[in-house]
């Protein structure tokens, strides 16, 4: 049976890209952890990590393993909570500021945070809607939702859609003028609706073809720092984007858009619930992620 420790090593080492990062976080040594990451490789016989003098990345097997690794260790997270008795029922009162991706929040979120608050009439809730990440350190923000785990090894990440992808998508109509590009190479002959992190234009998108990670290059004369924008662009049959699976459920569940090439795997972009250390994760925070889980993992767009 494989350690507790080793498994919140791999999961930090995965997070954090480093295994010496990872295991200062946990207060152990080097040779302790790169001999804990050994053994679970043994245990499970798989490389777990592909490593490089100077970069150390989840090995196939390992971005396969991850999001069942992470829903075992909040499982029993709480039930260290349960048998603690942290999770005591109480009335929840008070605001909480959230920190929402803008297309995640406008659309999908946003009936769910509606109900969570009938449900819990005493709580406000502050929404804070924006592509960028906030930092949780400086702005007036309890929780936000995130895709992708943060760097900060200081702060509490809770997975609430683990396996949660990226997908191109584009609408019938467009497929009817333009057809799907039947090969990585003509992907660039397309009109590629590009979403900016920031101010950075993406001239790629990251998709596993065949087994093995490929960066198709990408042109097209839309752009936005907005997730709302790119997909509004993608519905009104204008090019094809690279967005969340959770982005377009309900739009692919209704046809409006449509999953290009199912076999061309998106780059990973797992939810997670952040919040700045572990004194932030308050009974209302708890609450919101228990309410949130079952209604974002019972989707049926998986047409991945």
């Amino acid at each position: 049976m494989s350690r507790i420790a080793d498994l919140e090593l791999l999961a930090r080492t995965a997070d954090l890209g480093s295994l010496t990062a990872a295991a200062k976080a946990l207060d152990m040594s080097p040779a302790g952890a790169s001999a804990a990451i050994k053994r679970l490789e043994a245990q499970w016989g798989v490389a777990l990590f592909v490593r490089s003098t100077r970069s150390l990345r989840l090995s196939a097997e390992g971005e396969r393993l991850m999001p069942h690794l992470r829903q075992a260790l909040e499982a029993l997270a709480q039930a260290r909570a349960v048998a603690t008795g942290s999770r005591r029922s109480t009335v929840l009162q008070g605001e909480l500021q959230l920190a929402l991706p803008s297309d995640l929040g406008r659309n999908l979120l946003q009936p769910h945070l509606e109900a969570f608050q009938q449900r819990h009439p005493k709580l406000a809730l502050r929404l804070l809607l924006s592509d960028r990440n906030t930092d949780l350190m400086r702005a007036p923000v309890d929780i936000a939702l995130r895709y992708g785990a943060p760097s900060d090894s200081a702060q509490v990440a809770l997975p609430l859609v683990p396996d949660n992808r990226r997908l191109l998508v584009a609408s019938p109509a467009y497929i009817a003028r333009h057809g799907i590009p039947a090969s990585p190479a003509e992907l660039n002959q397309h009109e590629a609706l590009r979403f900016m992190l920031g101010d950075e234009l993406p001239k790629t998108w990251r998709l596993q073809i065949g087994g093995e990670w490929q960066d198709l290059p990408v042109t097209g004369r839309h752009s936005a720092n907005d997730g709302e924008m790119v997909k509004r662009w993608a519905l009104a049959g204008i090019g094809i984007a690279y967005k969340s699976k959770l982005d377009v459920s309900a739009e692919l569940r209704s046809g409006q858009l449509v999953h290009l090439h199912s076999d061309w795997l998106g780059e990973p972009s797992p939810l997670y619930l952040v919040v700045p250390g572990r004194r932030q994760l308050t009974p209302a925070a708890r609450a919101l992620r228990d309410w949130l889980l079952p209604r974002l993992n019972g989707l049926d767009s998986a047409q991945a």
